[in-house]
This record gives C-alpha cells, sequence and structure tokens, in this order.
C-alpha cells in the first residue's frame, strides 16, 4: 500500500514546508518581438500558423522574450511553445483556433489519467522552462468543430441548427441523441480504446480516428516554472488548462470558460504536478472546474507521480460539475492540498471528492477552509467511491470486496468555515466498506439544504459547530459509521431526527448534545444497531 508520512511543522521541516507551497516564476528576457513584424495578419481569416512559427523560433534563438500580439482577431493552426518565451495577447486581441483537423497532428501526450496518443493541443509544450501566457486577451479553442453534443442538453432551436451544419447523429443508450462532428469522431472510441488496451504506440496506427481524438486546449507536459497571468481562455475542444507532470506553476488572474454542456469540458486539470499556486482566477466551465489528478489505475499508480504542495485562493467557479475536484483519476495520489477563499455559484456539487475501485492511490493532508456557496444542484460537499462517470455522486453498497493496491485510500481531511445558501444535500459519503473514509474534520459549517448529513462507510468522522436548516430526513444520518464525533450541532431534523444511526457495523457515536431527545432533535437506531453504539456526553 502507498503511503507518506508528513513532515514535522516545526523548525527547519516548518520552513520547507512553507516553501513547498511556493511557486517559482519564470525568468524571461525583457525583449520583446511583434507578431506582426512576421507577416501576420489580424483580420479573422489569414492563417497565421506560419507567422506564429516564426516570431516563435526568432524569439527563441536570440535567447527568449516576449511575443506581442496586439488587438485583432488572430487565426492560427497550434502554437508549438518553447523555452524563455512569454505569449502576450493585449487586449482586444482574440487569437481563434483552426477547425481544420489536418492541421493538429497526432503526437503522444496524456488525457484522463493515461499517456494516449492525441491531436496535438492548439497550445503545446513538452520538456520547456520558463514560460508564460499572459495579457487580457482571449484564446478560444474552437471547441465547437470537436465536441460531440448530447440533445439533452440543448434547446430545440439549437439542436436543429447543431445537424443542419453537418455531422452525424448517434442514437445513444436511453433514447439519449448524441451529435458528432463526423462518422469518424462517432466510431472512433471503440478503435481508440483497443489500440490503446493493446498498448499500441505507434501514432500513425491512430490516424483513421484523428476526428475522435481531440485534443486539449493547452497542454504542458514536463515543463518547469510556468505563468498563466491574466487571459480569457475559452471553447476548448476537450479539457481546457492541462499541466501534467510539471513543477512551479502559477495560475492567476485568469478567465476560463467552456458552455455549460460541453462534453469533457473542464476548466483546469492539475495532474502530477508540484509546486502549483491557483489564485484569483474565474471558472464557467461544462465539467469540473478545478480538479487535481495523478493518473489512472495500473497506469496512474506505476507511474507514480503525485500531485503535491497545491495551494488554490480566492477563485470563483460558476458552472461545473464540481467547483474544486479531486479524482477520480488520483491513482498517483494526491497530498498536500490548501484550499480557501473560494466562492461557488450554481455549481453542480461544490467540494467534490470522487474515486472507484480500481484507482488505488493516496489522498491525504487536505485543508480546505473559508469557502462560500449558492445555490448548489447536488450535494455542497461530496466523497463518493462509486464514481462511474456520471455527473452525480453515486451511492454504493454495504458489499466488500478484498483491500488490494488497487484500493483508494482517501484520509486526513480538513474542511472548516463553509457557507451554503442552498444545496440539495449539505454533506453525502458514500465510502468502501473494505476501507472506509477516515479523519474527515468539518468545522463551522453553516447550510441551507434539502437534506442534511448522509455518511455511510467512514470512521473517526469529526463534525463541530454545525448550522444547517434542511426540508427533509434527519438532521444527521450515519450508516456503518465508527469513531464519528458530533458536538454543537444547531439545527433540528425535518422529521423530528437530530441523528439517526443505522448498520449492524456502526460503533463509537460520540454525541456531546445536551438537548437530545428533545423536539425535532430525537436520536434513533436501526434494530439492527448495537446496544452501546452510541455515547452520550
Amino acid at each position: 500500500m502507498n503511503t507518506y508520512h508528513s513532515p514535522l511543522s516545526t523548525g527547519a521541516s516548518a520552513q520547507f514546508d512553507i516553501r513547498a507551497y511556493e511557486a517559482d516564476l519564470p525568468v524571461i528576457p525583457a525583449q520583446d518581438f511583434q507578431l506582426t513584424d512576421y507577416g501576420a495578419v489580424g483580420d479573422g481569416l489569414t492563417d497565421n500558423t506560419e507567422m506564429f512559427r516564426l516570431a516563435i523560433t526568432a524569439c527563441a534563438e536570440a535567447g527568449g522574450g516576449r511575443i506581442v500580439i496586439p488587438a485583432g482577431v488572430w487565426l492560427t493552426g497550434p502554437i508549438v511553445m518553447r523555452s524563455r518565451i512569454e505569449l502576450h495577447v493585449e487586449a482586444g486581441a482574440l487569437v481563434t483556433f483552426s477547425r481544420d483537423f489536418d492541421q493538429y497532428p497526432l503526437i503522444a501526450s496524456s488525457f484522463e489519467g493515461w499517456q494516449v496518443v492525441r491531436c496535438q493541443s492548439p497550445i503545446d509544450g513538452d520538456q520547456l522552462e520558463d514560460i508564460a501566457i499572459t495579457g487580457e486577451g482571449i484564446w478560444d479553442g474552437g471547441g465547437e468543430a470537436w465536441r460531440p453534443v448530447k440533445r439533452s442538453k440543448m434547446t430545440t432551436s439549437q439542436w436543429n441548427r447543431l445537424v443542419a451544419s453537418g455531422g452525424v447523429v448517434e442514437q445513444g443508450g436511453g433514447g439519449e441523441e448524441i451529435w458528432w462532428p463526423s462518422t469518424a469522431a462517432l466510431e472512433g472510441g471503440i478503435i481508440a480504446n483497443r489500440l490503446h488496451q493493446e498498448q499500441v504506440r505507434d501514432v500513425a496506427a491512430y490516424e483513421e480516428v484523428r476526428d475522435f481524438l481531440r485534443p486539449n486546449m493547452v497542454s504542458l507536459r514536463r515543463c518547469n516554472r510556468v505563468l498563466l497571468d491574466g487571459p480569457t481562455f475559452q471553447n476548448s475542444p476537450a479539457w481546457n488548462l492541462h499541466p501534467w507532470a510539471s513543477e512551479h506553476i502559477t495560475i492567476r488572474n485568469v478567465s476560463v470558460r467552456n458552455p455549460w454542456f460541453s462534453q469533457n469540458g473542464d476548466g483546469l486539470d492539475i495532474e502530477s504536478c508540484r509546486h502549483v499556486v491557483v489564485e484569483k482566477s474565474v471558472f464557467d466551465v461544462g465539467d469540473d472546474a478545478i480538479c487535481l489528478k495523478s493518473g489512472k489505475d495500473a497506469e496512474g499508480r506505476e507511474l507514480g507521480l503525485p500531485s503535491e504542495y497545491i495551494t488554490i485562493r480566492e477563485c470563483t467557479v460558476y458552472h461545473g460539475h464540481g467547483g474544486f475536484v479531486i479524482g477520480s483519476e488520483m491513482s498517483g495520489g494526491v497530498r498536500h492540498v490548501r484550499v480557501s477563499d473560494c466562492t461557488f455559484i450554481g455549481t453542480d456539487i461544490g467540494l467534490r471528492f470522487k474515486s472507484a475501485r480500481g484507482r488505488g492511490g493516496v489522498v491525504e493532508d487536505i485543508q480546505i477552509e473559508r469557502i462560500y456557496m449558492k445555490d448548489i444542484i447536488m450535494e455542497a460537499i461530496s466523497f463518493s467511491f462509486f464514481y462511474a462517470n456520471q455527473e452525480g455522486s453515486a451511492r454504493g453498497s454495504d458489499l466488500s470486496q478484498e483491500i488490494s493496491e488497487e484500493t483508494p485510500v482517501f484520509r486526513d481531511i480538513r474542511i472548516s468555515d463553509v457557507v451554503c445558501a442552498g444545496a440539495d444535500t449539505a454533506l453525502l459519503v458514500s465510502g468502501l466498506p473494505e476501507l472506509p473514509l477516515d479523519g474527515v474534520r468539518i468545522e463551522r459549517y453553516n447550510v441551507q439544504a434539502r437534506s442534511g448529513i448522509q455518511c455511510a462507510h467512514a470512521k473517526h468522522l469529526h463534525i463541530a459547530d454545525l448550522q444547517a436548516q434542511i426540508t427533509e430526513g434527519p438532521l444527521v444520518h450515519l450508516h456503518q459509521c465508527k469513531g464519528a464525533e458530533l458536538e454543537r450541532i444547531q439545527g433540528e431534523g425535518a422529521d423530528g431526527r437530530l441523528l439517526m444511526v443505522t448498520g449492524h457495523e456502526s460503533a463509537g457515536i460520540v454525541c456531546r448534545e445536551g438537548d437530545a431527545d428533545t423536539d425535532g432533535r430525537q436520536i434513533s437506531v436501526g434494530p439492527e444497531v448495537r446496544s452501546g453504539v452510541i455515547i452520550r456526553r
């Protein structure tokens, strides 16, 4: 089993700990190169792919510097970054990427936790140092040319326009219709998955399914000292921003936008990276907004590159399947994460932790504080370890399986000072029976929700200073939980119950509420619960 012991938080180790959460900024020579000096035309029609290449080459050969993109509409194919270069999009500059798939060569890349063959990203970099993308302009990935779209996520008029534009329609499961940009894109998934399972690495073998292999918009792999500061990144073919196996990443003051219906339209996926700071940024996307990952299943465990020393602060999330998310691809581990002062408005799920059997990996030492949420559609806080590629939080069962390296571990997670004005569920825990969620502390949580705290298969759970207003069910329902502690719980169960305990393996439930058993605050246990499980203090 993968284990990790945190350094002591005193003396020299404390200084190391503080330094570990900082990210070094890139060092780039102070010399400018004007894109227009290389023949670029910002009319939205001229293909400037070669002009970008010439400017980047000249800048790199001069030792690095800043490439200035002025106001205008700049059409281009993929841009390949080089070390010690800053792309600076000035206010009024809109860089749009070509809809011609043939301009995006197939390369070895990374997607959804695996090393795979994909089309080259619109902004692509591998094994670079000291790179930056700055300014107040906009990068548009042209994602509508690549993405499949479900009919259920569009109005009738939008769907009719999409179908009339070309492409093909698939009759999916359950009667769901899905639009694809081409037959090759529709049929490519089966072929691409087979090639991956057969460990085919020959790029040429994937040529027939190029249309399916839509890229992430910004892909930075094995890079060191990266800065994204200021621009809007929008409309990506798949994920929007994806640093992988990189160190010293700073992302600040950016806006990340995808249509709410965009398939795999994640905002930011930090995967197997160290020393990352994300701050003062806004996300409004079609999938998870700010997400930490580290590889998938056996391949991720073998690579063994955790995401660690991550700081996320002062960010705002509007639409997204999750505001701040860990998983589900976390097989290399995620640890030493600090999240603070973030706001989620109308997000599907607020704080989202997800995994599944088969992943393995360890998630630990996560501290989250001062989170403000409003109108959360599903769970305000969710821990679900039965993830099955669905938008919501899957519930599990009481059937145990053998613990192995494929069993994911989540432990030592602290959440405090959270306000949620509206959610379906205040807290959901759906842990694994064989290895429950371990060591979660939730303190100073003020929430309005339809249902309250629903926890299954957790141990060493501590909930304190909860203020909850709910409209259905008990305030707290603990199922098959061990070593839970409740204190200073304010609010009443909609069904009259403060606490309900079920499950024959429940044990050591400490309730410190002196007014328990009064109106609206009754304590009940299921008939299968052993006597003495609830300890009142």
